[in-house]
């Protein structure tokens, strides 16, 4: 092939491929090169090149599998006559483990054989990228600046992740001549960061993995784990990819990556120097070891050299000796000392191991004297002395309160098993401590953790960031004779008292591993904490490992600053442990009160009766808490508005509620909204814009009490609940009536489907359901949701989480409140408080609005009222319709339109009523015609008794004469008004002259007395 043909091709191949460019030095050559060919071509005049002015690399293979190695300038422009390029070894070529290709003959020396490995990081190395991505911002604005100092960190021995929200990326580019793989060792133990591993082709697109391949599995706090997939010939760009999810202040874990090796490259063009404090031996190696404690080596050694044993000292795989300080405090450790034959101990006090420090130096301390022999404290519960030194578990049937010999159970009675580990001479026989530092091996060999008479205490450890380990080991749980019959859902319970002293960033961590299969964080303290109690409860009978990993900061540390920094444990407990030993007896049922009548199993829903050692069913609706049977007090009741299950293990509603109000009871029938409801609410938004929603997951009722709600860490699809079909296997779920899952949106950080963590439970015991607001101590706050206009009350929910967390010493509360609200059909509309966006505004009680036509009481006749027609043509109809607003839902059906017959009015009703109103009309007018008739009567009257003066003279009136302006008529006013029967009368006898009237004249004169 003509070399400006291959050139061309080469060009227009790069040019095709620039989305992977970063770390493809094959491509990124060819340029070079080109580049070169083109400047030599105009500059006649430069100096011939030198083998020390370029180097030497192959082209891609061709579809014969043949391929060209061309020589590359180091610097463009600087010389001209570069060799000629020449055939190339075959593309299937590659040399053996140990050798490397010498270019210029083409032929094998010493190497790492076809792979090539990094595990120096002193700083990052050539050919890898650290990209920091912003894909997506918050309402803010863009604040992509913000991860602009986010990076993979190198620390020596490993390199480290970023600790901040940030998405950032480790590429490197590798060329493969044939099917390979990489495999990379790691450290990655906090879920709050996601780490996944992908590969692209030299298109940008990405290979197909699996999930196992692309998401990697979490390890142990201080264990490396390690990641193996397989590799395509060809271009392969590898990344690494981590997205730490900061949703309080909490600092994340960084991911720590140790080793990194790929096969497959099919050669190397030179051998790799061992890196400082590692050496090789021989020749051919194809790994280099690390030089032991206080020696030292040189990058490139074939040896370690000895550091001055009197001045200096140097961890294991150290690149140079440290001189020795003066001793100080932080340089010794105290301990007590086995009890001895007479029963005594004492405190005595020992340099930590390896001892780095001088003590004939100024400033100097020394070990303080050992204390005085003191008795030695009394065995653990369960344990008795044997002789005056050591403590012997209890034979079976038999127990002790640890000062007391072992006496067997009596009758009735079975032996408690389990471990109360309360003081601490010795560490127990099912426990072991070590240290593990996760850059070196330096503290391998140190007890982690050392006792102190009443309680167990973190060592000195190597350095301040090496995890200090306690583990206890169960073999499984098995329970009292007595409940072994039960279906309750704990098996077990670990409880223990500790304390934490730090004045940097500290951290405890309590996990379990459980049937060998991984080990998962169950709880952790940060700082200095208060003298405390821990409770975690086993809800399956397996095999369990119980950690303690403590650590006094998570910062890159080579000193002991810290070492004040402590945590102590004062008592460990677990119950109904299947290898522990009896500290009391509880009472067992009988088979019958015959004295040596063995122990027999209760039945799920069963106590003790206290008088006859008999099992006895617990009454309707109560449940047994937990495996306290003894005695009919042990039947707790159940909530308002709840019964318990057959089994008498819990209480559940089962959809249904009754509420009696102003002399109505309102029925409810929940079980439209019982199965599971899910709510996720959002978007929020991190300091640094990633974001994020809550999504609960709620199961209201029915069930017949089973907890239905499921959230899952790293699920990509919502709907999707497809769990580990081995039941027995602990998985990354919670099952419960209330879950709480934190989701990032694939447009969130740029990945291709959501993401879920930190699942929890906030609901897992049902309290009750009522229509009150408060209900075992936990209350809702009537400003949290707004009030309600309509007549029907809201019902609340109540449930709550017993676990104790480090916010949340009491458990988690959750309330759901039902709203009847007819516009929102079906399922309606499931939401938390404004004021508090995350469903809790003190992250321990969550409260949860949920209205639907659903939460309305069922209808009754109380509900719909009836509407009479006209009756016409002898037919009436009757109507019903509903109350408005309608507030209410089912229950009864609105009646259909009843008709009814009706007769008319008779006729001669009719004319009786017409006759009657005539009448009426023809009185009121008679009486108006008479009244004015007997106005005109009055009227005369008055004038005939002013004519009339026969028998009764009147005085003479001074003038008859009617002045001008006056009436000509006076107006008659009677003292006493008299009668028409008397009026009558008058008239008829006038001219007798027999009587006489006085009568008051009133007119435009002064008035005067008329006798007559």
């Amino acid at each position: 092939m003509p070399v400006k043909t291959w050139w061309i091709r080469t060009q227009a191949k790069a040019k095709a491929k620039l989305c992977a460019a970063d770390g493809r030095n094959i491509f990124q050559s060819a340029l070079i090169c080109l580049s070169s060919l083109q400047w030599t071509a105009v500059a006649k005049d430069l100096p011939q090149c030198k083998e020390t002015d370029y180097y030497f690399e192959y082209t891609e293979c061709d579809s014969t599998g043949s391929r060209w190695r061309v020589a590359i300038p180091r610097y463009l422009g600087t010389c001209t006559g570069l060799p000629d390029p020449v055939s190339g070894t075959d593309c299937t070529f590659s040399c053996e483990a140990g050798e490397f290709l010498e270019m210029s003959a083409q032929q094998c020396i010493y190497s790492l054989g076809s792979g090539v490995r990094f595990d120096e990081w002193d700083d990052i190395p050539a050919g890898f990228t650290s990209l920091a991505t912003y894909m997506d911002n918050g309402p803010g604005g863009d604040d992509s600046l913000t991860c602009n100092n986010s990076t993979w960190v190198p620390q020596g021995n490993y390199l480290e992740s970023n600790r901040d929200e940030c998405t950032v990326s480790l590429i490197y580019a590798v060329h493969l001549k044939k099917p390979g793989s990489i495999s990379f060792v790691y450290q990655y133990v906090d879920n709050n960061i996601f780490f996944e591993f992908f590969i692209q082709n030299d298109q940008c697109q990405e290979m197909d993995q699996t999930s196992d391949e692309k998401w990697i599995k979490l390890t142990n706090n201080g264990e490396w784990g390690t990641h193996t997939v397989d590799l395509k010939s060809g271009t392969n760009i590898l990344y690494w990819r981590t997205t730490g999810i900061l949703l309080g202040a909490k600092i994340v874990k960084p991911v720590l990556l140790k080793s990194i090796q790929i096969e497959g490259v099919a050669y190397t063009s030179e051998c790799f120097p061992c890196k400082p404090g590692t050496f090789s031996k021989i020749p051919g190696s194809s790994s280099c070891e690390l030089c032991p404690r206080n020696t030292y080596s040189s990058k490139g050694a074939s040896s370690c050299t000895p550091c001055d044993a009197e001045k200096e000292y140097s961890p294991e795989g150290s690149a140079e000796c440290k001189e020795k300080p003066a001793c100080s405090k932080k340089d010794y450790f105290q301990i007590h000392t086995p009890c001895d034959s007479e029963g005594k101990t004492q405190i005595i006090y020992k340099w930590i191991e390896p001892k780095i420090c001088m003590e004939n130096v100024t400033g100097a301390v020394t070990l303080p004297p050992s204390g005085e022999r003191e008795p030695c404290p009394p065995c653990n519960p369960g344990f008795h002395n044997d002789d005056a030194s050591t403590c012997s578990p209890c034979p079976p049937g038999t127990y002790s309160d640890g000062v007391k010999a072992c006496q067997p159970c009596p009758a009735g009675t079975e032996p408690a098993l389990g471990y109360e580990y309360k003081w601490w001479n010795v560490l127990p026989a099912n426990m072991k401590t070590s240290c593990f530092n996760v850059g070196n091996s330096k503290c391998d060999g140190m007890n982690g953790w050392e006792v102190a008479g009443d309680h167990i205490r973190s060592g000195a450890g190597g350095s301040d960031n090496d995890y200090l380990i306690l583990n206890l080991r169960i073999p499984g749980f098995r329970l009292p004779t007595s409940v072994s019959g039960t279906t309750g859902s704990e098996f077990g319970r670990i409880t223990f008292v500790f304390e934490t002293i730090c004045s940097a960033d500290c951290e405890l961590y309590f996990m379990m591993d459980v049937n060998r299969k991984s080990t998962n964080v169950v709880e952790s303290w940060e700082g200095s904490k208060e003298r405390q109690a821990y409770t975690h409860i086993m809800t399956k009978n397996a095999s369990v490992s119980y950690t303690w990993a403590f650590q006094r900061t998570n910062q890159a540390q080579d000193v002991r600053q810290y070492v004040n920094d402590i945590v102590k444990i004062y008592s460990i407990t677990v119950t109904n442990a299947q290898d522990g030993v009896a500290s009391s007896c509880r009472a067992c049922a009988l088979v019958s009160q015959r004295s040596g009548s063995s122990c027999v199993p209760c039945p799920a829903g069963y106590y003790i009766d206290k008088d006859t050692n008999q099992c006895m069913e617990c009454p309707p609706d109560t449940y047994l808490s937990g495996h306290q049977i003894y005695g009919k007090e042990s039947c707790l009741p159940c909530g308002p508005g709840s019964r318990s299950n057959k089994d008498h293990s819990a209480c559940f509603s089962d959809c249904t509620f009754s509420h009696t109000v102003q002399n109505r009871t309102l029925t409810y029938d929940f079980s439209e909204l019982g199965p599971e409801g899910s709510i996720m609410n959002g978007p929020s938004f991190t300091s640094k814009g990633t974001k994020y929603f809550h999504f609960f997951n709620i199961s209201l009722c029915g069930h017949e009490g089973k907890r239905a709600a499921v959230c899952t860490d790293n699920v990509t699809d919502l709907s999707s609940k497809d769990l580990q079909s081995d039941s027995g296997e602990f998985v990354n779920y919670v099952e419960t009536f209330v879950c709480q899952s934190t989701i990032i949106p694939s447009d969130g950080r740029g990945f291709r489907t959501a993401l879920s963590s930190q699942s929890i439970s906030l609901a897992d015991t049902f309290l009750g359901v009522t229509v009150e607001s408060s209900l075992g101590g936990i209350s809702v706050r009537p400003d949290l949701f707004p009030e309600t206009s309509k007549k029907v009350p809201d019902v609340n929910f109540f449930y709550r989480s017993p676990q104790a967390t480090s916010s949340c010493d009491k458990g988690r509360n959750a309330v759901i409140t039902l709203r009847c609200n007819p516009e929102k059909p079906g399922r309606g509309e499931l939401g938390v408080s404004s004021k508090c966006p995350a469903g809790t505004c003190d992250g321990c009680t969550f409260n949860f609005l949920w209205e639907s036509a659903n939460a309305c009481p069922r209808c009754t006749e109380a509900d719909y009222h009836e509407i009479e027609g006209a009756c016409k043509g002898g037919v009436q109809d009757t109507l019903y319709v509903w109350t408005e607003p309608k507030l209410c839902t089912k229950g009864v059906s609105l009646p259909g339109k009843k008709t009814s017959p009706c007769e008319a009015i008779d006729f001669w009703l009719k004319v009786g009523a017409g006759i009657g109103a005539f009448g009426a009309v023809l009185l009121v007018a008679l009486t108006c015609y008479f009244w004015k008739k007997n106005k005109k009567l009055e009227y005369k009257y008055s004038r005939l008794v002013m004519t009339a003066n026969k028998e009764c003279e009147l005085p003479a009136a001074d003038s008859c004469a009617i002045m001008e302006g006056e009436d000509n008529e006076d107006e008659v006013v009677y003292s006493s008004k008299p009668s028409l029967l008397g009026k009558l009368k008058s008239i008829a006898t006038k001219g007798n002259g027999e009587s006489c009237e006085s009568v008051q004249m009133k007119s435009s004169k002064p008035e005067r007395w008329v006798w007559g």
